[in-house]
């Protein structure tokens, strides 16, 4: 992959695919941002998800989706829960660049009236393509 790929361009399409209210140009949105097989990786999973497995004598598992269609779902459940009652994702901070092919995006989800109610970052190794292959994301990282 080049040195030289468009990291705004990246950043602005990662953040659009959360944000898209329209299901069909939301899934084309993922299949041109991700890899076929690419993954995502919940890294800390929500409190209720570690006290559930720690219940169950596991430990405390990092969540992953693989794939489109998983990526589709879990965007789209993403959607539901955040957008559809007022809230959106947008950049927070300057994206760094950790190395040629991975970058660390900080991003904050908002009210309407811009009040900042939660963020996070992803770090996203991108692939020879262009497209993501992994996202680790960590909640409240910001």
């Amino acid at each position: 992959m080049s040195n030289e790929f468009d990291v705004k361009e990246l950043t602005d399409r990662y953040m659009a695919q959360w944000n898209e209210p329209d299901a069909a140009t939301r899934s084309k949105l993922i299949r041109d941002l991700w890899a076929v097989d690419g993954i995502q990786v919940l890294v800390d999973p929500p409190e209720e998800i570690r006290e559930a497995a720690a219940n169950l004598s596991f430990p405390v598992p990092p969540l992953e989706v693989r794939g489109h269609d998983a990526m589709e779902a879990r965007v789209t459940r993403a959607y539901e829960m955040f957008i559809e009652p007022g809230h959106s994702f947008v950049p927070a901070g300057e994206v760094s660049i950790l190395l040629a092919n991975v970058v660390a995006v900080g991003w904050s989800m908002v009210t309407a009236d811009g009040g900042v109610v939660g963020g996070g970052m992803d770090v996203l190794a991108i692939d020879d393509d262009g497209k993501i292959r992994t996202d680790h994301q960590f909640i409240g990282a910001v």
